[in-house]
């Protein structure tokens, strides 16, 4: 080994789903080129295979991939089954609940609760799967968080509180490209390691045609898809409200996330009419997001509010219409739009109904010029400056988020001597 760094030998276990992997990765690159630690990122063979991906030819040396021999048959699972991606979660029910810890002001509805932890008793799966999982993690030395301290202080308050251990908040876990300069010509397609459904020239090329804020981008994530009624509902409502929109849309709840799309999800000749009026741009598979969020003619993201695109739509300074559906998105969504005033709700889970009218009424007021919708827009551009000014690394100048990563380091290279 050449450098005195090289002992120095970080192994990073990543949850098995494309929302978790790619933060990890962008958090090894982070720790490797602040210290020139050897990382190790360890995983199954097709998420290995998924993350050396995003590299795209551009291997760094000191971040290594390590596969670890798993079946997924032995676990009850289809062939190949080694990611989430296909395994999304409903929410359900509306009853409201108080957790400890919280103050009485921070109610929750059971909807907020993924149906296996609504089911947990003890003796099921989910809690034998879960529960040693959070037992150990309590026994670590200290927590990383892909958050901004400025952004979240009471949810990291209560969170160094409860365990009673060093938390650092490291994020946002995003290209550093695009937090220095937006319109940076950052590779996203390597980033995100996916085939695009549009090439990101076309989706520029189509939001450069319309005018600032003027834009609804429209994501549910990979992981995640509507129902049938609810995709005609929010099509005949984006309609309704006339506003021009790029849709990331994949087959509704059902069918193979993966199949062709069929025009029979939609209203009838719906995808003409939007080309024709140059209303949407319809995106079947994956879509540059950073580079659509970043665009000046973006004005909101209609979301399912998982934390990384949440992370990245507040770091451009983009509103949010949530439409949480699986994991911990109702309480992102809730956090959105109770303590940061950045979103509002539209529905909620996959069993909701939800209406073509109520579309449209959500979309106006959102991306409205004035009352809410500005009120909204001058919130999320202050989230946005407090995010750019936590990755300031600028000589003797550091933001929060710099040198949290700069204490952990520390922390850890101490811990090992």
């Amino acid at each position: 080994m050449g450098s005195s760094n090289d002992y120095i030998h970080i192994v990073m276990v990543p949850f098995m789903a494309h929302g978790h992997l790619i933060p990890f990765l962008a958090l090894a690159k982070q720790i490797h080129h602040q210290t020139g630690f050897n990382i190790a990122i360890a995983n199954t063979p097709l998420n290995i295979q998924y993350l050396r991906s995003t590299l795209r030819g551009n291997p760094i040396p000191s971040i290594h991939f390590l596969e670890l021999q798993f079946n997924s048959s032995d676990h009850g699972l289809p062939p190949n089954t080694e990611n989430t991606e296909n395994l999304s979660l409903d929410l359900i029910d509306n009853e409201e609940f108080n957790v400890p810890g919280f103050p009485d002001r921070c109610k929750f509805h059971v909807s907020q609760l993924h149906e296996f932890l609504r089911k947990a008793d003890g003796t099921d799966l989910w809690s034998k799967f879960m529960q040693p999982q959070i037992l150990s993690s309590f026994k670590s030395f200290g927590w990383l968080c892909n958050t901004v301290e400025e952004i979240e202080p009471f949810g990291l308050d209560l969170l160094r509180k409860y365990i009673k251990s060093p938390v650092w908040s490291i994020g946002p876990l995003l290209p550093k490209s695009w937090l220095i300069n937006s319109s940076a010509p950052a590779s996203v397609r390597q980033h995100a390691g996916k085939e695009p459904g549009t090439s990101p020239e076309k989706c520029v090329q189509w939001l450069d045609m319309h005018s600032d804020d003027s834009v609804l981008y429209i994501s549910f994530g990979s992981q995640n898809t509507i129902s049938p009624s609810q995709m005609m509902e929010l099509a005949t409502g984006l309609e309704k409200a006339g506003k021009p929109f790029v849709w990331v849309i994949r087959p509704p709840l059902g069918f193979d996330l993966k199949a062709e799309f069929k025009p029979e999800w939609l209203p009838e000749g719906f995808e003409d009419r939007m080309s024709r009026n140059n209303q949407g741009l319809l995106v079947k598979n994956w879509a540059p997001q950073l580079e659509i969020l970043s665009h000046r003619s973006t004005g909101a993201f209609l979301s399912h509010c998982g934390w990384n695109s949440t992370m990245e739509s507040l770091s451009q300074g983009v509103k949010i219409i949530g439409w949480p559906l699986a994991a911990e998105q109702a309480y992102n969504s809730k956090m959105l739009v109770e303590e940061m005033g950045v979103a509002v709700e539209l529905t909620r889970g996959v069993r909701s109904s939800i209406s073509s009218d109520k579309v449209k009424e959500v979309i106006e007021m959102v991306m409205g010029k004035e009352g809410k919708g500005r009120d909204m827009k001058r919130k999320a551009q202050e989230i946005a400056e407090h995010i750019m000014a936590a990755v300031k690394d600028e000589g003797n100048e550091k933001g929060s988020s710099i040198k949290a990563l700069d204490d952990f380091v520390s922390t850890i290279t101490t811990a090992r001597k």
